[in-house]
């Protein structure tokens, strides 16, 4: 797999379609969520802190996509908590929601907010949409 470096974080190129560049987005993420980080530890700690910063606690969201570790089917609303604990964060973000009884953590990835979230909550995870579409990776 070849890979290539941009904004100083890495990125994997990959045949799936990506969503076209998005100027405002990729200053945001430079800027304000990964500024001065310096390796992947320290970009998942900006990530982390902005969206634990932006997220507005508890939202409502639906599953858009199904992954082979998580229950999530698609179509599936949940009622997101908070933000996991950072140790569960360092490689991809991940927010908590009760699951039969039980607090489980699952990948932000899967999750849009449904209409009633705050402009803030969609935009930060819209933000972490975007970066995964790019192919950037933690």
């Amino acid at each position: 797999m070849s890979r290539v470096i941009r904004l100083g974080v890495e990125r994997v190129k990959n045949s799936m379609a990506k969503e076209k560049k998005n100027s405002e987005r990729e200053n945001r993420i430079s800027e304000e969520i990964i500024v001065d980080a310096y390796g992947p530890e320290e970009q998942a700690m900006g990530w982390y802190y902005y969206l634990e910063d932006k997220l507005c606690f508890p939202f409502l969201a639906t599953c858009i996509t199904e992954r082979a570790t998580s229950p999530l089917r698609k179509g599936d609303e949940v009622e997101i908590l908070r933000m996991a604990h950072e140790e569960e964060c360092q490689h991809e973000m991940f927010v908590e929601t009760r699951w039969e009884r039980r607090t489980l953590a699952i990948p932000l990835s899967q999750l849009k907010p449904i209409a009633e979230a705050d402009e803030d909550t969609t935009e930060a995870i819209e933000d972490w949409h975007y970066w995964i579409n790019q192919g950037y990776v933690l």
